[in-house]
């Protein structure tokens, strides 16, 4: 057994989530400093309106990495799970399958994207006043989508394969370039937010390279071999089974934020809209910290499941869900008590700053329960219960949350409109956790797993 998978398998589980949460929380922060740094930059750097063209694009963006995440999520769980069940060979012939799949399906999407770009964009909401803003930004970012698609999608890879500190300086480095030449273009050159884009796409260039170099080794556990490149349909089913859980999530979240534009439009204005990207990437970074929880919970909680080691699997689920609930926390103090001065970091525009801190106040209002729910959606996509995954995700937007953007906003104004989420985080929250114990004590019935606790190393 390789000394990497049979780690899973032996170590103390709080020392096994740690190693792996650590360098995930890292990355997955690091990332999402991508779209925190372009806003503070773009607002700082060409206005308050831009900051409402940049919002303007989240629905797409969130196509864009539904599509990423299909191949990306669904191959890191199959890899996991093959490695756990010593069959090496198919975690060989996922990671060639998942490649060519990214580049098929990075290369349809930004051709289509790229076709319809200003339409798509006046239906999302964009105004006389944002319009140019979002254009420039998206034909950047959709010519560089195969890019985009090849490096997170086998970085998570990477990470779930048994090597989460490589996979985290991967994301570092791109941050790191992203950081520096964000700047240069905006303000030095003058490129606005093209430039912002720009900086974006050439630092995921970097990051891919990394990565690539990282598959393109035999010194590495799983990497590249010509026959994987061949696809399977067995394959390609597992991947997308399993990768349609988190798809949906981001499908269901461009739908959303399709009609949040709508309904910030009409209630608030392009402002509005403007509060809601700050508003939307503070939270975003907060929840960042959260899925390094679930990244790294993900190949323990795969591979023992595959290893049929259900005491390790139960115990990791209830170390991430205690930790993440804590960072929940936290994050709903932050926002509740320090929203203007959270928002200065993007704009001096008092206007836009009184809107988005009422609008962070209640939009937030639920956000410790967040955490649980996350990391029980994951853990059902980590072992491979993509129906369980999918219903999880869809309740919470369908069945809760456009219901209540759509409604609240006839009632309460812009007030309905910031409510809504924590309204559909509370109910979505009671359905997750009932199906949880669910699952857990159907399983227990069949395995007589023990709800007593056990010892780390167990």
């Amino acid at each position: 057994m390789n000394e990497n998978a049979k780690y899973l398998e032996k170590e103390n589980i709080g020392q096994l989530l740690l190693n792996y949460s650590l360098p995930a929380i890292i990355a997955t922060t690091a990332g999402s400093l991508y779209n925190i740094i372009d806003r503070i930059f773009i607002g700082q750097g060409v206005g308050p309106y831009a900051i409402s063209g940049l919002a303007i694009t989240f629905p797409i963006m969130n196509l864009a990495i539904a599509f990423g995440t299909l191949v990306g999520a669904g191959a890191a769980a199959i890899v996991s799970i093959r490695m756990g069940e010593q069959r090496y060979p198919d975690a060989i012939r996922t990671l060639g399958n998942a490649t060519i799949l990214n580049l098929i399906i990075g290369l349809l999407f930004s051709v289509v994207a790229l076709i319809f770009l200003d339409p798509i964009l006046i239906w999302f909401g964009a105004s006389e006043h944002t319009i140019s803003y979002a254009r420039e930004f998206m034909e950047i970012i959709l010519a560089g989508n195969i890019v985009s698609h090849m490096f997170f999608g086998l970085n998570n890879i990477m990470r779930a394969s048994g090597y989460p500190t490589k996979a985290m300086i991967s994301i570092l480095l791109t941050v790191t370039v992203n950081v520096i030449l964000a700047p240069i273009f905006i303000f030095w050159f003058d490129w606005g937010i093209r430039g912002a884009a720009l900086a974006t796409v050439i630092s995921q260039l970097i990051g891919m390279i990394w990565v690539l170099a990282h598959f393109n080794s035999s010194k590495s556990i799983i990497h590249f071999q010509k026959a994987s490149f061949k696809l399977k349909w067995r394959i390609v089913n597992d991947i997308f089974a399993i990768g349609l859980s988190p798809f949906l999530i981001h499908v269901c979240a461009a739908f959303v934020a399709v009609i949040m534009t709508w309904q910030l439009t009409k209630y608030g204005g392009d402002l509005a809209i403007g509060a809601f990207g700050i508003i939307n990437s503070i939270a975003g970074l907060i929840v960042m910290v959260i899925f390094g929880f679930t990244q790294g919970m993900q190949p323990i909680v795969g591979y023992n499941y595959g290893a049929k080691h259900m005491d390790r699997v139960f115990l990791t689920l209830k170390l991430t869900i205690f930790w993440a609930t804590g960072i929940s926390i936290i994050g709903f103090l932050l926002t509740l008590l320090l929203p203007e001065a959270l928002s200065r970091a993007f704009t001096d525009d008092p206007t836009l700053l009184s809107i988005t801190s009422i609008g962070m106040r209640l939009y937030m209002l639920a956000f410790p329960v967040v955490g649980f729910q996350i990391v029980t959606s994951n853990f059902f996509q980590s072992i491979g219960k993509a129906k369980i995954a999918i219903f999880l995700s869809l309740s919470r937007q369908l069945l809760f949350l456009i219901p209540f953007i759509v409604y609240l906003p006839t009632q309460y104004n812009l007030t309905g409109v910031w409510i809504a989420q924590p309204a559909a985080d509370i109910f979505a929250t009671l359905v997750t956790g009932g199906i949880l114990f669910w699952f857990y004590y159907r399983l227990k019935q069949k395995s007589n797993l023990s709800l007593e606790n056990k010892p780390y190393s167990s």
